[in-house]
Order: C-alpha cells, then sequence, then structure tokens
C-alpha cells in the first residue's frame, strides 16, 4: 500500500460505529472456509465464525482490523491487506465482498478488476463468490444528493459519518456503479461465471430480479476451472 486510501479515513473516523451495519445472509457447507474481503471492523466474520465457519477478513484499515481483531470469535482471523493484491492462491470454498467491501470503493486505474482477479485467484475451483455493486442504472435515476460521473461510472457523494462517541464528520464518498451486463463481462474476464444477479436493497436481500428501483447488485458467481488467471 503506497499511498493512504480515502477509505481509511472514514474508518478512523467511524471506528466501533461502523458494526451496527450488518444484514448479510450466506448458505454454505459447515465445512467452507471463507474469505472476507473488505472486511471492515468484522461484522460478517465474527457473525460466520459463530456459526462454526473457519474465516478470514481482510481489510485495507488498520483501524477496523484493530476492532475486528478485539472481537474476533471461534475460527475467525483478519489482517492488514489491499484487496488489489491478495496472496492467495485457492484457499478458499467462499468469498464474501458485501457492503462496498472494497469492490466499488477502488475504481482508478482498474482497481476493481483488480479485485476481482484476486478474488478469483483466491477461490479454488467451482468456489462460490457473493458480491453486491451498486446499481448504475438506479443511481442515475434517483440520485438528488450526490453528482454521477456517467463517463466513469463514478458517483460522489458528500456525506456525514458519526464516531463513537456521536462527533460528526464530513467526507467524500466515491463509489464506483454497475448495470448487470458490466458486472458479468467483468467477472468472466478474470475466471468467474456468473450464476444469478439480484436487484437488491441494504438490509433486505432476496431473489429479485435487477430493476431501475434496486440500489444495488448482488452477484452469485463460481470460479470456472480451467480459466488460468494472469498475475
Amino acid at each position: 500500500m503506497s499511498r493512504r486510501h480515502w477509505f481509511e479515513d472514514l474508518a478512523d473516523h467511524m471506528g466501533e460505529a461502523y458494526l451496527r451495519y450488518s444484514f448479510t445472509k450466506l448458505s454454505l457447507q459447515p465445512e467452507a472456509r471463507i474469505l472476507d474481503v473488505g472486511c471492515g471492523p468484522g461484522r460478517h466474520a465474527n457473525e460466520f465464525a459463530r456459526r462454526g465457519y473457519m474465516v478470514h477478513g481482510v481489510d485495507i484499515s488498520e483501524r477496523f482490523i484493530e476492532i475486528a481483531q478485539a472481537h474476533a470469535v471461534g475460527g475467525a482471523t483478519f489482517e492488514v491487506g489491499d484487496a488489489r493484491s491478495m496472496s492467495f492462491d485457492g484457499n478458499f470454498d467462499a468469498v464474501i465482498c458485501i457492503c462496498q467491501g472494497a469492490f466499488g470503493l477502488m475504481v482508478e486505474d482498474g482497481g476493481d478488476e483488480e479485485v476481482l482477479r484476486s478474488i478469483a485467484r483466491a477461490l479454488r475451483p467451482n468456489g462460490v463468490l457473493a458480491l453486491s455493486a451498486f446499481n448504475a442504472y438506479f443511481v442515475a435515476k434517483h440520485q438528488t444528493d450526490g453528482e454521477f460521473n456517467v463517463l466513469l461510472g463514478v458517483n460522489h457523494e458528500r456525506t456525514e459519518i458519526r464516531s463513537p462517541e456521536g462527533f460528526v464528520k464530513q467526507v467524500d464518498l466515491w463509489t464506483g456503479c454497475y448495470t448487470p451486463r458490466e458486472l458479468r463481462l467483468l467477472a468472466a474476464r478474470v475466471g468467474l461465471e456468473v450464476t444469478a444477479l439480484y436487484g437488491v436493497e441494504p438490509g433486505r436481500y432476496s431473489a429479485s430480479p435487477p430493476s431501475l428501483e434496486c440500489p444495488e447488485h448482488l452477484v452469485i458467481a463460481l470460479k470456472t476451472p480451467s480459466h488460468r488467471l494472469g498475475s
């Protein structure tokens, strides 16, 4: 990590207050090994660990990893790392990258593709990925409090965040937004086969089709066994 990512300042301010956002479910075999990419303060990783899974979380924020380790339960482990350059090689049965967990936050210089490529490398053959992404159609139609760069597919917002003590801070957020077609093409480039793509709302994940009215997409994809990943 050659320079500080803007998300790290957000993480430092919010700290444990970020843990109040937690709402993901995923069905897996009991022996599955899970990688949580962009794990934040461990909200999802620790919940999977409570249910008996072996989970490893990676996040670019040192502050969030400190919180995750302080609350670590069962088989949950954590490390500071950049999702674009993880060194795992077929170590995991499943990867979750949800609630803007790295993907969508690394939009510069093809960073989101590098995140996906790194995820694909971490999965064993036929391993499964659950990934969420902002819906470009929804943002283009409904955006009223930010600026959507149509050329780049990046949404810029100015919003308030709160620390655990309640202190308010104004921050800038830049998030990559995608169409279903873009997500399928990007996944295919790195050796992932999209098996399902849903339209979802935070806290209300369901098997609904993508639409103009759903703020996020939820992608379910499998690692293609025959695909050879480049470095």
